[in-house]
């Protein structure tokens, strides 16, 4: 999933209507909690970002949700093109406004990632949003949507498996868990031994700063968040806990992200650091590179706050679903991080 195409596509802000402008710059006014949601609820399946490759993932994204025991509506451009994109910016923000204001649907699925949701953020009706609030669940590029919704509403949206993604055992008792049971979810990986291995490696943690930590979550895609530097779409870092992923990054171009949250002020005002699996980011051929170590070491120890690295959140097959905007205690020492107050009105 090559998003780097996208970033571009922040500058069409200046451009677009200046009521949908007026719109995401109306300032949140708290938290707020979307209802709960049960079997034999309609979900509706929206595309945002990309458009899919072919009829089968969306099929299959129908499919897992009615598994789940719940009813499909899909937008009605979920399985259009133009261009890379699935739909036209107007297309596309327009289904998801369409969701929101539906009092049938009671949750929003992305169909998958890709690139393009942040040319949607000017176009979204917030207040419609705030009025109306549902569960909100997508990752990678839905990073856009996250950080947007929670900085202009405070709804709490659910980082999470896309439709057309895995849904193996993993990634289905997380859905059931959280979105059926409403536990207050204690996020620790599952640690795979193999037969022929002295110590487990797989889904390993590792400490980088010792310590504990409560916050609200923020966060997500490092390359889509960072992407939305200087505009009015991300949400304040003041004492939350950042958690991060990405995706087929080269190591330079992940400290230079890092770089702009230092830049920016983000870094020094978050109470604690989670970072989940930097999928494919090795580097390329030239006279070296630093490591994540060495980025980490330079951008998150002088920090001084609990941190850690390693948690089963990005683009791998089994992944926790993390309420952004939920509160959550974390133990950097233990790589572990629970929720503390439910994430669903009247839970």
């Amino acid at each position: 999933m090559d998003r780097r195409r996208f970033i571009g596509g922040t500058a069409l802000a200046a451009t677009l209507p200046l009521l949908g402008l007026q719109g995401a710059m109306a300032a949140p006014r708290g938290r707020l909690l979307p209802p709960a949601l049960n079997k034999g609820d309609t979900v509706g399946l929206v595309s945002p970002s990309s458009a899919s490759s072919d009829r089968l993932s969306l099929q299959l994204a129908r499919e897992a949700m009615e598994a789940f025991g719940l009813k499909v509506k899909t937008g009605a451009h979920y399985d259009a093109r133009h261009g890379h994109l699935a739909g036209t910016d107007a297309e596309r923000a327009g289904d998801l406004n369409a969701m929101f204001a539906d009092t049938q649907v009671k949750a929003i699925v992305c169909v998958r990632g890709g690139s393009g949701a942040a040319r949607l953020l000017p176009l979204l009706d917030y207040d419609r949003i705030r009025a109306n609030p549902k569960i909100l669940l997508g990752y990678s590029d839905i990073t856009a949507l996250h950080s947007a919704i929670q900085a202009r509403t405070g709804l709490v949206t659910f980082h999470g498996q896309i439709g057309s993604g895995t849904w193996n055992r993993f990634n289905a008792d997380q859905f059931e868990r959280l979105f059926f049971k409403r536990e207050l979810m204690h996020y620790q990986n599952t640690v795979v031994d193999a037969d022929d291995e002295l110590v487990p490696r797989r889904n390993r943690t590792l400490t980088l700063r010792g310590g504990t930590a409560q916050g609200e979550l923020v966060g997500g895609n490092l390359t889509v968040l960072t992407a939305l530097a200087g505009s009015p779409y991300l949400p304040d870092f003041t004492g939350k806990i950042l958690f991060l992923e990405d995706v087929e990054e080269a190591p330079y171009r992940i400290d230079r992200m890092f770089s702009t949250l230092k830049l920016m002020g983000a870094l020094d005002k978050v109470a604690g650091f989670i970072f989940g699996e930097c999928t494919d980011c090795t580097p390329g051929d030239g006279y070296g590179s630093l490591t994540l170590d060495q980025i980490f070491d330079d951008y998150i120890l002088p920090l001084k706050i609990p941190a850690y690295r390693g948690a089963m959140i990005g683009h791998i097959r089994e992944q926790f679903i993390v309420p952004v905007g939920g509160k959550v205690a974390m133990d950097a020492d233990a790589g572990t991080f629970e929720l503390l107050e439910p994430v669903f009105a009247g839970a």
